[in-house]
């Protein structure tokens, strides 16, 4: 009798490791996931409103009301649209299985050959995108340091700064970033993202109304700025494309 009674112990202690373990993994077997609106929602703001957003008064402006005003309609609904697609794309249409990944989304529902067309392109893009804010952000530090030697120093100065420190640095800095493991679950660092992203709307706003406030915001139209002695045709149709 006793060994029968260890046997149910036995048993209900594997049963409550069993229960244990249902409630800490998800039904793939991967670490349960604990996120809520509020992440998901920082995770969303921090995607969709960046630095970018500094620029779309200007940007706006070059097309003009009629223009500006359609073409943001436009890209929110085709951000809306590509939303609610990930979202029908989240598990596999054959196994029911969790897509963790946009290339897993793409493999699971095209096949092999687009995967490795997504994964080429992703993995450029990436690589561009990378290289293009290292650029911008030396270029903008050293801008920077050469404004304060102007105040300083006076503008009659030859205030030369060179932006390859910079750029190395943020290389050096970007590959330790990239050892850490599991960075994306930094929790703090979506929300420093999301409180960044009101930050650069909360700028880009204020700076709009003082610039109407002051009386010195220019002449607006629905065509967007007017082509005469300071603009050429081209350099507007240049300017238009820079905003898309």
């Amino acid at each position: 009798m006793q060994g029968f009674g260890d046997q149910i112990f036995s048993s209900e202690s594997g049963l409550e490791i069993q229960k244990l373990g249902n409630d800490e993994f998800d039904d793939d077997g991967k670490p349960k996931r604990t996120g809520n609106v509020w992440t998901a929602s920082a995770h969303i703001i921090t995607a969709i409103i960046g630095s970018g957003v500094l620029s779309l008064a200007w940007g706006v402006a070059q097309l003009g009301w009629i223009a500006g005003v359609a073409t943001l309609v436009l890209f929110s609904g085709i951000t809306l649209y590509t939303g609610s697609l990930l979202a029908d794309c989240y598990r596999s249409p054959v196994t029911g299985k969790r897509n963790y990944t946009y290339k897993e989304v793409v493999k699971n529902n095209l096949g092999q050959v687009m995967y490795m067309f997504c994964a080429t392109v992703q993995y450029v893009n990436l690589t561009g995108m990378v290289i293009g804010y290292t650029i911008t952000a030396s270029i903008s530090m050293a801008a920077i340091q050469k404004s304060d030697c102007f105040h300083s120093r006076g503008h009659e100065v030859s205030c030369s700064v060179s932006h390859n420190p910079y750029m190395i640095g943020l290389g050096v800095l970007e590959i330790f970033l990239s050892q850490i493991p599991n960075f994306h679950k930094l929790s703090m660092l979506s929300v420093v993202a999301a409180i960044m992203s009101f930050a650069y709307s909360s700028i880009g706003v204020g700076l709009a109304f003082a610039k109407v406030v002051s009386g010195d915001g220019g002449r607006t139209s629905l065509t967007g700025v007017e082509i005469g002695a300071g603009l050429t045709a081209a350099e507007k149709i240049w300017r238009m494309f820079r905003l898309a």
